[in-house]
């Protein structure tokens, strides 16, 4: 949920010792980056801004690194003034704000956040502009089980955990932070709780308790989850459930060496398997497999003969070892595929910094000492004014092996030499975020270390041995010279011929590369999707030497150049794929069955579709995107937004042609209720059966939509009369007669309405919506004086005869 220097905040309140000042300096100079960032945004462009969290909620990580604008209200949750970490919710949305402001916030508080999306674990918003709004009710908490935890299925919204204390300890007192170390059925769970009472903690020792607070994640340096965090405003949010049994402290005193006696162990986290490329391996102990920029500890009892670079495959339990992802109890089965992985190239301030753990490096540093010790040989590096230590350990017998085998000398390296070492990051701290953590390089062999540049070698013998050798170039030189020369004779012919067909070759690629250009141009544009599938295929046509190409959609049409004679070509087929899902269809390419060239035409067919899956989807996200804008997510009829625009254009209309129209406003009675006796779920399937209703009383061309809550709106741009509208308005009135069927109840309703008239009660937008609700409300107050028992309009229910 946080970007690295975020969680160096969140880290640092859950259990790691650095001065509070330096937390307080990174995140000052996070957040000028971020609002540098911001700003170069703003400058460039203007994107749609967002203005619900469940919308935000949404987002991928890559469209949130796009410092996309927001504007939502939510509701506090938990926040940090001191670390700018703020949690909100609206609903069933929970998000991350790094919040930079002034205000006093605490949990229940309804705000305005106004600030821009960022990419991390998951996207989070940066903002320094939060308004209060208000005292409002904080969400309830949903009960989260360890495996909800651990799958982030709450990441960030309220939640219940039940647990028993492990360790309770006041970290900080001058900011009043505090830990717990939990066990919950299923695994280890922390809790930050703003709070320095440590009697209050010690009391927690050992009790069963619930905590109420935000759910979060713990990360290392790759960002790869390795805990949970519970976010507690107080200790009023944790409540006992059980009280330990006896204090702590009057335990009897039990021997050190029988401290074993009731240790008990109940692990029933499943098994799992895990595959990837051997590059560190030192037998009856542990191995580490990498798999892309993924690397994992691997502890086992094994000794098998495994082979460095083998892909292989790995089982075992996982657990977090130390702080580090660790799959514990392995078994390692090499599978003879070689497909070693190349070192990365990598400084001491990225290694520092925990992005590499475990990965297999290389590094360049200059050697300072050399120790051969009774297990391993150590090299101690200088690199960027920092030392660090490179280590081979001593080969170890395996189950093939009787003995271990002979220890080989230590490779002597001169000191002061520059070398370059590969080896398997190891980090001496799990904690990435408190500063620069010290690590060490674990080399494969003593191969691993190569000399880059000796020492100085300057002395007299050494200027003799420079002057022979040069002299022995300087001939070598002349004679290669003269071969070269009649070399370059004979090639140049050659040259000519290849330049001419290279240059033929790159004026065709360049043809396809303004084909392809444009394109993609056309993508964000207007043009038809057919359109530009047709170019597509006329693309790859070109690509194959104008043999015929097509593409076939599902569900939809043939496009392109089809073969006359199909039975007497070689037909390639290349899948459309989706982000997601089944393929979009297929492109395909007639070719001649004398002339293969499979590498080349495959690239053309991939290069086809990968473009089509770009038009197909982006034309119908943008479809998704506009019918979202103008619909009612809810009763999917038109939104207020929907509406005003259509106003405006029948309200033009209407000028230039001096013609009349009508708009209805609708409001239903007593709603309110329904939610309060039946709950929402009832409600709002209430209001998707009033939206059917009504809108099977309108006139095609007629428009309904929704403006928000219990009210709805009919325009009615084709109306001669004022009689003719008031006649709509009582079809509305009257579909309430019958009463509704909603999940076994039967709701009797009724709604109000209230008419206006183009130009006569209006001439504007708002002037009409105005006068048709002061009209609908003139409609609910007469009726309501006209009634004497009943109120009119009160949705009543009963239970129907089919749901009891």
């Amino acid at each position: 949920m946080y970007a690295d220097d975020v969680y160096e905040a969140e880290v640092t309140a859950v259990g790691v010792s650095h001065p509070l000042e330096d937390s307080r300096m990174k995140i000052r100079l996070f957040e000028l980056v971020l609002l540098l960032g911001t700003f170069a945004t703003v400058l460039t462009a203007q994107p749609a801004q967002f203005t619900t969290l469940s919308a935000i909620h949404t987002l991928t990580n890559e469209q949130a690194s796009q410092h996309l604008p927001v504007e939502f209200q939510a509701t506090v949750t938990y926040f940090r003034s001191y670390e700018r970490t703020l949690f909100v919710q609206d609903g069933e949305a929970a998000i991350y704000v790094q919040a930079i402001t002034p205000l006093k916030l605490v949990p229940g508080d309804r705000i305005l956040i106004k600030g821009n999306t960022h990419e991390s674990f998951r996207p989070f918003v940066l903002s320094s502009d939060i308004k209060f709004i208000g005292q409002g009710t904080l969400p309830k908490p949903v009960a989260a089980s360890y495996k909800d935890l651990s799958y982030s299925r709450y990441d960030c919204r309220l939640v219940t955990v039940r647990a028993v204390v492990r360790t309770a300890d006041v970290l900080n007192s001058s900011v009043r932070n505090s830990i717990l170390q939990m066990m919950a059925d299923g695994g280890d769970v922390n809790a930050t709780v703003d709070t320095d009472d440590a009697v209050a903690l010690r009391g927690l020792l050992d009790a069963e308790v619930e905590v109420t607070g935000a759910a979060s994640g713990r990360f290392d340096g790759k960002m790869q989850q390795t805990g949970f965090v519970i976010h507690v405003a107080s200790l009023s949010d944790i409540k006992v459930i059980k009280r330990a049994p006896a204090s702590p402290w009057l335990l009897p005193v039990t021997p050190m060496d029988k401290i074993l006696l009731d240790h008990k162990v109940a692990n029933a986290t499943p098994r799992v398997r895990v595959e990837g490329t051997i590059t560190y391996y030192q037998p009856g102990k542990a191995a580490v497999l990498q798999s892309g920029s993924k690397s994992l500890w691997v502890m086992t009892d094994a000794r098998n003969d495994l082979t460095i670079g083998d892909v292989a495959d790995a089982t075992g339990i996982p657990d977090v070892h130390d702080g580090f992802l660790t799959l514990t109890r392995g078994e390692i089965q090499d599978k003879g595929i070689q497909a070693p992985m190349t070192p990365s190239a990598s400084s001491w301030s990225e290694l520092a910094q925990s992005h590499r753990l475990f990965d297999l490096v290389s590094m360049k540093g200059k050697l300072v000492m050399q120790v051969r010790e009774a297990a391993e040989d150590e090299y101690v590096l200088l690199s960027d004014g920092h030392l660090f230590s490179a280590i081979v350990r001593h080969p170890s017998e395996t189950n093939s092996s009787v003995a271990p085998p002979p220890l080989p000398p230590m490779r002597e390296i001169p000191l002061g030499s520059t070398v370059q070492v590969i080896g398997v990051c190891m980090l001496d701290d799990a904690n990435p975020f408190d500063a620069n953590v010290p690590f060490k390089l674990m080399m494969r062999s003593a191969d691993d270390i190569q000399v880059i540049a000796r020492p100085s070698l300057v002395s007299v013998a050494n200027l003799v041995k420079l002057v022979t050798v040069l002299l022995v170039v300087v001939l070598a030189v002349s004679g290669w010279g003269w071969m070269l020369k009649r070399k370059v004779l004979r090639q140049t012919a050659d040259i000519a011929t290849r330049i001419d067909a290279e240059a033929v070759l790159e004026r065709r690629n360049a043809q396809i590369e303004q084909r392809r250009s444009r394109i993609l141009e056309d993508i964000n544009g207007t043009r038809p999707l057919a359109e530009m599938l047709e170019d597509i295929t006329t693309l790859v046509s070109f690509h194959l030497n104008e043999a015929p190409c097509w593409c076939e959609i599902n569900d939809g049409a043939r496009l392109g150049r089809f073969p006359s004679n199909s039975g007497s070509v070689r037909i390639l087929r290349e899948e459309i794929p989706a982000r997601s899902g089944p393929a979009l269809g297929a492109l395909f390419a007639a070719l001649d069955p004398r002339n293969e060239q499979f590498e080349e035409e495959r690239h053309a067919l991939y290069m086809g579709a990968r473009l089509s899956t770009l038009a197909i989807e982006t034309r119908r996200l943008y479809s998704d995107l506009v019918h979202r804008s103008e619909f009612d997510l809810l009763t999917d009829i038109h939104n207020r937004f929907s509406l005003d625009k259509e106003l405006e254009r029948v309200i033009a209309v209407a000028r230039e042609n001096a013609s009349i129209f009508g708009l209805i406003y609708v409001d239903l009675d007593e709603f309110k209720q329904v939610n309060d006796q039946y709950g929402h779920r009832v409600g709002d399937l209430y209001l998707q059966e009033v939206s059917v209703r009504m809108k099977k009383q309108l006139r095609a061309g007629d428009l309904l939509a929704r403006l928000g809550g219990d009210e709805f709106a009919a325009l009615v741009p084709k109306a001669r009369t004022r009689a003719e509208v008031q006649e709509i308005a009582m079809r509305l009135e009257s579909c309430f007669t019958t009463p509704f069927q909603v999940e076994g109840y039967s709701l009797s309703g009724s709604a109000s309405v209230g008419i206006a008239l183009y130009p006569e009660d209006g001439d504007t937008k708002d002037g009409l919506l105005s006068a048709a609700d002061a009209a609908m409300y003139v409609n609910k107050y007469t009726r309501h004086e006209s009634q004497e028992s009943v109120q009119p309009g009160q949705p009543s229910s009963r239970r129907s005869p089919s749901g009891s």
